[in-house]
């Protein structure tokens, strides 16, 4: 599968948290002829089973990127134009002059606006427009924006995917639609190959808003292991140095409590075995990812954490390499391939940590 095209595609879906039904049902498209078995969870979430070939009762893995994107809502209508706050982590800086959807009744395509600078202070200019100050035009008449929108309605980014020079690729929810083209890439090369335990690939749902669909799905998969999936900080102007990884060299693999030494061992040495670059990510603490909500389901899950590095987080251009992302779909499957049935045993009682 070309991992552009199936970017542009996953990038360009609707799915804000907690309304991710379009970018779900693309997914169950996508991965319908890689695996058993699809369900879709109660809070949304899309579970999908490829089963190993080993002795039941097999072992579980459970692969988690969370399709859910940042959003707007609409919380006041004025005269026709539409005030609004954010769904998730928003980043109002960048919004002015954006293209978006509103999902009234219909679909509206509509503009983000404020008040020209003309008629600012001196003061106002310095700063960034607070959200009060914010509007969405769909350029109708007032009496028609009120049949058609009310309070509560979504707001969606829109805007189509760029390819860049270097194979680097930019636009909006690449996090996490990025990791879920890995895990898509992971499943498509596993369909060739035996593994044998059975895998869990999850498409995640409200991360953006509390990591819920992973800590639900995780308590009905009750996976063995878990390998979570996510982006992290690429190098770029103004991000620290300790805080940022370059853009083409590998995924990052994490490393610290939130993540089971046995497991990163095992990801770094199936890096290295097959001449895949890989980065470490050291998190002292809570990684704030889907594994910090799966490490802590049920009994406790050995969890893993593979990062894709990211530009620009929360903004409608995030840009990302397009290569990261092959090499960490080619990790997971090689990680997947070479787990034996006793693999957790061994990591559980101390060997491998």
């Amino acid at each position: 599968m070309e991992v552009i095209p199936l970017l542009k595609r996953l990038s360009e879906a609707d799915g804000i948290s907690g309304y991710e039904g379009p970018v779900r049902e693309l997914l169950r498209q996508t991965w319908q002829p890689f695996v058993d078995e699809m369900r879709e969870g109660k809070l949304g979430s899309l579970i999908a089973l490829k089963r190993g070939t080993g002795t039941e009762p097999r072992p579980k893995l459970m692969l988690a990127a969370h399709m859910d994107e940042i959003g707007l809502m609409v919380t006041e209508i004025e005269k026709g134009f539409l005030r609004i706050t954010r769904v998730g982590g928003t980043d109002r800086r960048v919004l002015l002059g954006l293209e978006v959807v509103v999902h009234g009744r219909r679909d509206l395509p509509g503009i983000v606006a404020t008040r020209p600078p003309h008629v600012l202070s001196e003061e106002e200019r310095k700063k960034a427009v607070p959200w009060d100050k914010l509007f969405v035009d769909v350029g109708l008449p007032a009496e028609e924006v009120e049949q058609l929108v009310t309070v509560g309605d979504l707001i969606s980014i829109r805007r189509e995917m760029a390819e860049l020079k270097n194979r680097h690729v930019a636009g909006k929810a690449m996090d996490d639609r990025a990791c879920v083209a890995v895990v898509t890439l992971a499943l498509e090369q596993l369909a060739g190959m035996h593994h044998t335990w059975d895998v869990f690939a999850v498409a995640t749902a409200q991360e953006e808003t509390g990591l819920k669909g992973a800590i639900t799905a995780a308590y009905g998969v009750v996976p063995d292991l878990a390998v979570a999936l996510d982006m992290t900080f690429g190098k770029h102007p103004g991000v620290p140095d300790v805080e940022g990884f370059p853009l083409g060299k590998g995924p990052a693999i994490g490393i610290g409590p939130n993540f089971h030494p046995g497991l990163v061992k095992r990801l770094k040495e199936v890096a290295e075995a097959h001449e895949i670059p890989y980065q470490m990510d050291p998190i002292p603490g809570r990684s704030g990812t889907d594994a910090w909500a799966i490490q802590v389901t049920r009994e406790g899950v050995p969890t893993a954490l593979v990062s894709v590095p990211l530009r620009y987080m929360h903004q409608p251009v995030e840009t990302l390499a397009a290569q990261d992302v092959e090499r960490a779909g080619r990790l997971l499957a090689a990680f997947i391939a070479g787990l034996e049935a006793d693999f957790l045993e061994k990591i559980t009682r101390g060997g491998d940590s």
